[in-house]
């Protein structure tokens, strides 16, 4: 078994409130992972899972803020005017958060109460591979993949604090 660890600090975490889920190895662009988990961090859990969906739909974009040479503006963002419809990181996002989600559950805590507390992206290993050219020769083809990290945490209720 491989051995990885989250980017997150563990002692930030409060166990007994958290719960935690990756995907690893992901064939989604890391540019497009990270503005779909900049997007969905803090959110509710049903709110950025709503998100998510009317993402794929191409409803709403997703706001980018680092990667925007080129981008087209797209209506309905508030603060922000260059986006995307990233719609398979979405869907591999989205994967990741239902199974934080169920996760969640088997430790007992209230889905209605949770939120994002981590959402990060970042590239995995490269895939390496070749394209067959002209007269014998060969270029290199590489394909990076994606590790996405989503970490749920349990709010306080009004009544708790």
């Amino acid at each position: 078994m491989p051995k990885w660890g989250y980017s997150i600090i563990e002692e930030m975490l409060n166990p007994e409130k958290t719960a935690k889920a990756s995907g690893r190895e992901l064939k989604v662009s890391h540019k497009a992972a990270r503005e779909v988990c900049k997007a969905v961090k803090g959110m509710s859990l049903s709110q950025s899972k709503e998100f998510l969906r009317e993402v794929m739909a191409k409803k709403k974009p997703v706001p980018y803020t680092r990667y925007t040479k080129k981008l087209g503006h797209k209506g309905g963002m508030p603060g922000r005017f260059v986006g995307r419809y990233p719609i398979k990181a979405s869907e591999h996002i989205l994967h990741v958060i239902e199974a934080a989600e169920a996760n969640a559950e088997n430790k007992g805590l209230d889905v209605d109460r949770l939120r994002i507390f981590h959402a990060a992206a970042y590239q995995g290993i490269k895939l390496k591979r070749y394209t067959p050219r002209a007269h014998g020769r060969a270029s290199p083809k590489y394909n990076t993949t994606t590790h996405v990290e989503i970490v749920l945490e349990e709010k306080a209720s009004q009544g708790e604090q």
